[in-house]
């Protein structure tokens, strides 16, 4: 059967080419971006496509592009809140708007979009939310904590919305990509706090040399993990987790055997019973 896709932050990286491979197996899509006649351009007219604007952090808009989607192809079956960007540097280097704006996109957009489009689902009695997080949604680190903290948001939200929405026949799935070949290192996707503390260059500054030395570089390929999104959109019993990626995996399986090794350590002091009675 053939399904209406919508896909925020859809112009360029992981967005676009989740696009492009639902389009190539014959489904609909819905593209979400901030520049409707720039992204014609670009890509082209298709059949099976249309742009429509959207900044993710207007809530009007956000209802307006969800309208205009469900009025065009009737439905939604599958959303992709894939919009967002990075900010590199030290928990205490970010200011309070720069880590506000973060969350406005990261967290309240995704949000925002979420709660326009599950209206449809429900009608329907059917879908899938897919929310785009990362290898640092599962396991944090320096100068990616700020980021990070957006992410561990967004798995929060995916784990307890699959529960809420699992009796209306809805799945929720939460992505975890690893280092992919796309803009995220770039100045465009990627944004670094206004003040660098230099008791930080050992930490954060070496994460700062790894950014500007890996753009272009990163392992993995974007189109292999379009292909991936849409075998979990098939599945017939979608998981609520998927790290994609050989380093994405990596990272989990260092982090759940890290937090073993430390209840295993702490379980004698730590597990305390309460009250007797």
């Amino acid at each position: 059967m053939t399904q209406s896709w919508f896909i925020t932050g859809a112009s360029r990286g992981l967005g676009q080419e989740i696009a492009e491979a639902a389009l190539a197996a014959g489904d609909i899509v819905v593209a979400a971006v901030r520049d409707p006649q720039r992204a014609v351009a670009a890509a082209g007219e298709h059949p099976r496509r249309m742009f429509v604007q959207l900044d993710v952090r207007d809530e009007a808009q956000v209802q307006a592009a969800v309208s205009l989607a469900v009025e065009r192809f009737g439905r939604i079956d599958v959303l992709v809140n894939n919009a967002g960007y990075g900010l590199l540097g030290a928990i205490e280097e970010g200011a309070a708007d720069e880590v506000e704006a973060l969350f406005r996109t990261n967290v309240f957009g995704l949000l925002a979009v979420t709660r326009a489009v599950l209206p449809h689902m429900r009608r329907q009695r059917s879908g899938h939310v897919l929310n785009m997080s990362s290898l640092g949604g599962y396991a944090s680190s320096q100068g990616w904590g700020l980021y990070c903290a957006t992410k561990f948001a967004v798995e929060a939200i995916t784990e307890a919305l699959a529960q809420e929405v699992a009796p209306l026949g809805i799945h929720a799935t939460v992505i975890e990509p690893g280092f992919f070949r796309t803009e995220f290192l770039a100045g465009g996707s990627l944004g670094r706090v206004r003040r660098e503390i230099a008791d930080y260059a050992a930490t954060v500054g070496a994460v700062r040399a790894f950014a500007d030395g890996h753009d272009g570089a990163q392992p993995g390929d974007p189109k292999q993990l379009a292909q991936v999104i849409l075998k979990v959109v098939a599945a017939e019993r979608p998981p609520v987790r998927v790290p994609i990626g050989a380093d994405a995996f990596a990272r989990v399986e260092a982090k759940n055997a890290a937090v073993a090794a430390e209840l295993a350590q702490w379980r004698e002091v730590a597990a305390v019973r309460g009250f007797a009675g």
